[in-house]
């Protein structure tokens, strides 16, 4: 029966032809209305649902109904608790040492905590997510019930920020959740959290002054205390 249920799921998905931004995509219809007291224009909408690089991933439902954060942390560990990531990471603190010092000096945050989260998050930036962050987001939509209106809002958020930001939708890399960046951010949390360090106007998920940044600001917004070092 549950073959079967997926299998009518995902037929009826893949008929949807993607790259068409019409009423019979309710992705589109949901992310219209979502950001309908917004700026954002309905042609950039249109624009953006109607790309042809709009996909569906058939891994994404796998990949949630078996996240690996899920298994126990004994075997998490190993994946970074190894001599490659302990070098890689005192290589990105010589390399990095004069920005980490300025971002602990403007929030307060322990330095090796950035450096941390930053080896956690991205491995320092080398493995950010092969999904394409609007895909990712719009194949949640449509392939996981329980989880489209997260989806939905995430994907409003993400077309917020590129839209804002000047940013091409189908540029952006990420998790197969939508996380993106060196900080794996989901949109959400960047709108919120996002900090423009290095003063270009723009908040960049590929910089580190503004990742580094990023990361501090959503320490301190959660609790984090810098006298408690």
């Amino acid at each position: 029966m549950v073959v079967f249920y997926l299998a009518l799921t995902f037929s009826a998905v893949f008929g949807l032809k993607p790259g068409k931004a019409d009423t019979d995509d309710h992705a589109f219809v949901s992310v219209r209305k979502l950001l309908s007291e917004t700026d954002v224009t309905e042609e950039f909408l249109i624009r953006t649902f109607s790309d042809t690089s709009v996909r569906i991933y058939s891994e994404i439902p796998q990949r949630f109904k078996s996240p690996y954060e899920k298994r126990p942390y004994s075997k998490y560990r190993k994946l970074f608790i190894t001599n490659k990531r302990i070098e890689r990471g005192v290589a990105f603190f010589k390399t990095n040492k004069d920005l980490m010092m300025a971002v602990t000096d403007s929030f307060g945050v322990d330095p090796m905590l950035l450096l941390s989260i930053s080896g956690i998050e991205s491995n320092h930036g080398n493995n950010h997510g092969g999904f394409l962050v609007f895909s990712a987001l719009y194949t949640t939509i449509h392939t996981l019930p329980n989880r489209e209106n997260w989806a939905a809002k995430e994907l409003a958020a993400f077309l917020l920020y590129c839209y804002q930001d000047k940013i091409d939708p189908h540029s952006l890399s990420g998790s197969y959740a939508g996380a993106f960046g060196f900080g794996q951010f989901i949109p959400s949390s960047f709108n919120h959290y996002a900090i423009d360090f290095n003063g270009d106007d723009v908040r960049q998920p590929y910089e580190w002054p503004d990742v580094l940044a990023s990361i501090a600001n959503y320490l301190l917004k959660n609790g984090y205390d810098p006298k408690e070092k």
